[in-house]
């Protein structure tokens, strides 16, 4: 059994194995929405390693000595589970599967994400809670994919577990890899106000450089309110930034090998306190968020990126606060 699917063989049904993250890219691909070609590694994938390195039986008896109330206890625990995901080799055939898939991409540079098969679900959203790398070449991608799985046990994870009551719940991972934007522009955005919960109201926030800055909280956004029904911006805030994440091209001196390597912080200079998106890309974005949102007949919070004048959706799910 193949342990990888290309996005175009995904859809939303394929949670289970693709998790959250990856069955969305497969559903949004198949839905001609603008996505990032990529590949994702089965949930199938982690489960085997588990299994034929004999590290189940360990995970297992090391998240049972988990006391939720000691932070040092939680702190532990994921140290010693992340190192003996780390330290142990991947099976071969799935290390050479991941290298074909990697090639038949013929991108530079990709995205590697964590999507965990219970994201997204009604138990849980584990949105934010699992890794990330940015900007990974082919000879970085194995360990990359290895520190996915293992964020599967970060102290946050396992915090969450035990908060989600999910401590005796089986959550696998898999991991999507998928072809970087290097976006000028980036951002979030929510087809349903999640403040007001005004269901005609949309807000979009942009952002200079990578997603990644503002999806974790490091830089503030502009935001625009816009009026769905009429296709109109109804309020315009500018954010002031003074800094932006790039792909770093070359060594920064005084990085250390643990930063994320492939990104770094600049300057926006003069660009900064502008507005990021002219009234005319506000509403073409706005558009393009309505169709993910009348193919989904759900209100979503989108992940989206901006190279080169053109708009891609690198993420897409439920917005799992409203409360009507």
């Amino acid at each position: 059994m193949s342990n990888i699917k290309f996005f175009k063989q995904l859809s939303k049904s394929d949670v289970a194995i693709a998790g959250g993250k990856g069955a969305s890219l497969g559903e949004m691909t198949q839905a001609k929405i603008p996505v990032p070609p990529g590949f994702v590694v089965l949930s199938s994938a982690f489960d085997r390693f588990l299994e034929e390195t004999n590290l189940k039986e360990d995970v297992a008896a090391q998240l049972k000595k988990v006391n939720p109330d000691d932070t040092n206890s939680i702190d532990k625990i994921s140290a010693v589970l992340r190192d003996m995901i780390h330290d142990t080799a991947m099976p071969k055939d799935i290390e050479k599967e991941i290298l074909v898939a990697f090639k038949k991409l013929d991108a530079k540079f990709v995205a590697v994400r964590s999507s965990a098969t219970a994201e997204d679900s009604a138990i849980a959203s584990w949105a934010g809670e699992l890794e990330t790398y940015l900007n990974t070449e082919k000879k970085a991608v194995l360990e990359r994919v290895k520190r996915c799985w293992s964020s599967l046990f970060t102290p946050r994870a396992i915090f969450y577990r035990h908060e989600k009551k999910l401590i005796d719940h089986y959550v696998s991972v898999a991991v999507v890899v998928q072809k970087m934007i290097q976006s000028e522009i980036s951002g979030i955005a929510f087809t349903v106000h999640p403040v007001t919960e005004d269901r005609n109201q949309m807000i979009i926030e942009a952002g200079l450089g990578l997603g990644e800055a503002i999806v974790s909280g490091q830089v503030t956004p502009d935001s625009y309110i816009v009026n769905k029904k009429e296709m109109t911006i109804m309020d315009i805030n500018v954010s002031e930034q003074s800094r932006k994440m790039i792909r770093k091209v070359g060594k920064i001196k005084g990085q250390t090998d643990e930063e994320n390597k492939a990104n770094h912080w600049v300057p926006t200079g003069k660009d900064g306190d502008k507005q990021k998106l002219t009234g005319k890309e506000v509403i073409k974005a706005a558009e393009l968020f309505s169709k993910i949102e009348k193919h989904y007949k759900f209100p979503c919070d989108i992940e989206w990126a901006m190279e080169k004048g053109k708009l891609y959706i690198t993420q897409s799910r439920p917005i799992t606060t409203l409360k009507k």
